[in-house]
């Protein structure tokens, strides 16, 4: 587990300064032999004068990042730094934004050759091969609550010509993400490759891709 505080002050404006408090807790039971249910839970805040805006979805050191700009950005909050809140698969960057995010990851890791291979593997691609099913859930919101009204995801606006149009409408902040994907290690390399649908507003989203780079969540 790890628990994190910072603060950010401008060293020639006494009257600006950000804190960011966090955490990210990990926990690994083992199935049965080299069978890992692996279970994650991270959040983080910031406030202050200044603040980080956080972009929820899709997956850390993806080869392709594609960024959701259907989703306004709460520009009142004087946002100075930007930081990926993942994973929530199923989703581009930006399904959900904020100030403050919260996040639950869980994952059946199944190394399937070592499972049925009783003899010792040479082969490093074929050692490290996982199959893995997955859960995503999570949100990011500004202020105390994501069921808030003042939250962006509520507001749309639409500029058309000499009209600005804002509709409010109660969105569902909580989204979620199932799926499977497959893990080796190629060339040094540990890479993921995962297909997820995204659950939000109570509708299962189109099946989405991802190729990444990475150890763990």
């Amino acid at each position: 587990m790890k628990f994190f505080g910072e603060i950010y002050k401008q060293l020639d404006n006494k009257n600006t300064y950000m804190t960011v408090l966090g955490f990210d807790v990990r926990n690994y039971l083992k199935v049965h032999r080299d069978i890992i249910w692996a279970n994650r839970m991270a959040a983080s805040a910031s406030f202050g004068q200044e603040k980080l805006v956080y972009y929820l979805g899709a997956v850390d050191n993806w080869f392709s990042p594609k960024f959701n700009y259907n989703t306004q950005i709460d520009n009142t909050q004087n946002f100075v730094f930007q930081a990926l809140a993942s994973n929530m698969r199923g989703f581009d960057q930006n399904i959900r934004n904020g100030s403050n995010f919260a996040v639950v990851n869980s994952e059946l890791r199944v190394p399937i050759f070592k499972y049925l291979w009783n003899a010792p593997i040479k082969s490093d691609f074929f050692k490290n091969f996982q199959v893995i099913g997955f859960a995503d859930g999570g949100t990011a919101w500004n202020g105390w609550s994501p069921y808030s009204e003042n939250n962006s995801l509520n507001t749309k606006t639409i500029v058309q010509g000499p009209l600005t149009i804002k509709i409010t409408s109660q969105q569902e902040p909580l989204v979620g993400g199932l799926g499977w994907g497959l893990r080796s290690r190629i060339l040094g390399y540990f890479v993921r490759t995962d297909w997820a649908w995204g659950y939000e507003n109570g509708e299962f989203q189109p099946r989405m891709f991802y190729l990444s780079l990475n150890l763990d969540f």
